[in-house]
């Protein structure tokens, strides 16, 4: 089922970074990479939606995470309120990551800590798994 998903690309500091974002939230993010075509790549073999005009609550969302995420690269503080679409994901990984969302700045917490949380204290490393496939770094950390 194709849903429409809205993306942009644009230039930090620290290089290309990409953003996608459905009628849910941001459901990708991609790290900063040396050549545009690489975030490309990226953000079009994780979504299953189609690219349409950049419009409407969508439009204002890109904007949004594209000005935190320049101030964030370029060594500001930043606080981030956004909503997340998660729904393409299991339960499970959807738990660790909000789980992991919560964990208040500059603070950390172990896989084992997490695994606890979700009351799966013997998944750690499962949580591990499941934060390396995390769509959405720096909005969930």
């Amino acid at each position: 089922m194709e849903r429409e998903v809205q993306k942009r690309i644009f230039k930090t500091h620290f290089g290309w970074v990409g953003v996608a974002v459905s009628g849910q939230g941001v459901s990708r993010l991609v790290l900063p990479k040396k050549e545009r075509k690489a975030v490309e790549r990226e953000l079009n073999s994780s979504e299953s939606g189609v690219r349409g005009p950049e419009k409407g609550q969508s439009a204002v969302v890109l904007n949004k995470v594209a000005k935190l995420l320049q101030k964030y690269f370029s060594g500001e503080h930043v606080s981030v309120d956004l909503w997340v679409d998660l729904r393409d994901y299991t339960p499970f990984q959807q738990a660790v990551w909000v789980t992991a969302a919560q964990i208040p700045w500059g603070e950390t917490r172990s896989y084992g800590w997490i695994a606890k949380q979700i009351k799966r204290p013997q998944a750690a490393r499962a949580v591990g798994q499941a934060m390396g496939a995390n769509p959405v770094p720096i909005i969930v950390p």
